[in-house]
């Protein structure tokens, strides 16, 4: 499953995502932002796997945000524009 999202004033979000069981699984987040440090990437990406399908978008923040260190610096996407384009993954939505 794919979802974009364009984060108004910010970047492109792109997640890709399997679900089996009724989890999320196999999530891999890219577009054309920023993170730092670099690790923070999988550390969304883990935050995400095993999640409820059906989580709804604050939830998911939610959980992107209590994985990522204090430190991690995010330019130009929010754990919001990610729930964003999970659920419009799991929805079969693009871009809008």
């Amino acid at each position: 499953m794919h979802g974009e999202y364009k984060m108004p004033g910010g970047k492109l979000v792109v997640v890709d995502l399997d679900v089996r069981d009724g989890r999320l699984a196999r999530v891999q987040l890219s577009g054309d932002f920023f993170l730092e440090p670099d690790s923070a990437l999988r550390t969304i990406d883990a935050a995400l796997e095993g999640q409820p399908a059906d989580m709804d978008e604050a939830g998911l923040a939610r959980s992107i945000r209590n994985a990522l260190a204090p430190d991690v610096m995010m330019y130009g996407i929010s754990p919001e524009a990610i729930a964003v384009a999970v659920r419009r993954a799991l929805q079969g939505e693009h871009l809008a």
